[in-house]
């Protein structure tokens, strides 16, 4: 399987991330444990990020620089079971000068289960906030569906 397989696929300016649940994510019921949902949100992000040519260890090395969560909201809307092929939809709706906004719907087919709005901060390693470097920026802004700050 190629890298880019394993990634996702861009659709316009939506990231699409299949994904199966495994047991591991589930309680005795095989019902999908409410934190999955994060950790199934932050790998599409992750992708997304992948795909479009922000390399996050380049960034760390290089610039000393990470994107941290600073804030999420999540609605549950229906579960996900053992062995379910979902797929996270990402789309980013807002990028500022030190931060970006996603949203992320996680699907069982057509039936949505979960949406997110993930709010992401620029971070020094120290943990000081600090404006989005220009050439990510120039990339975030390529994929950006509403107009940025």
């Amino acid at each position: 399987m190629t890298e880019h397989a394993m990634s996702g696929w861009l659709a316009g300016k939506r990231h699409h991330f299949p994904l199966r649940v495994y047991y591991a994510e589930t309680d005795a019921g095989g019902v999908v444990y409410h934190a999955a949902y994060l950790a199934f949100a932050e790998r599409a992000r992750t992708e997304m990020m992948r795909l479009i040519h922000i390399d996050h260890i380049a960034l760390q090395n290089e610039l000393g620089l990470l994107f941290a969560v600073r804030s999420c909201e999540i609605d549950y809307l229906r579960s996900a079971r053992l062995d379910d092929a979902l797929v996270v939809h990402s789309e980013l709706i807002h990028l500022g000068g030190a931060s970006l906004h996603v949203v992320q719907s996680i699907r069982r087919g057509e039936e949505e289960l979960a949406r997110l709005t993930v709010r992401l901060v620029c971070m020094h390693m120290t943990g000081s906030a600090t404006r989005i470097p220009v050439a990510v920026r120039d990339k975030l802004k390529n994929f950006l569906t509403q107009e940025a700050d």
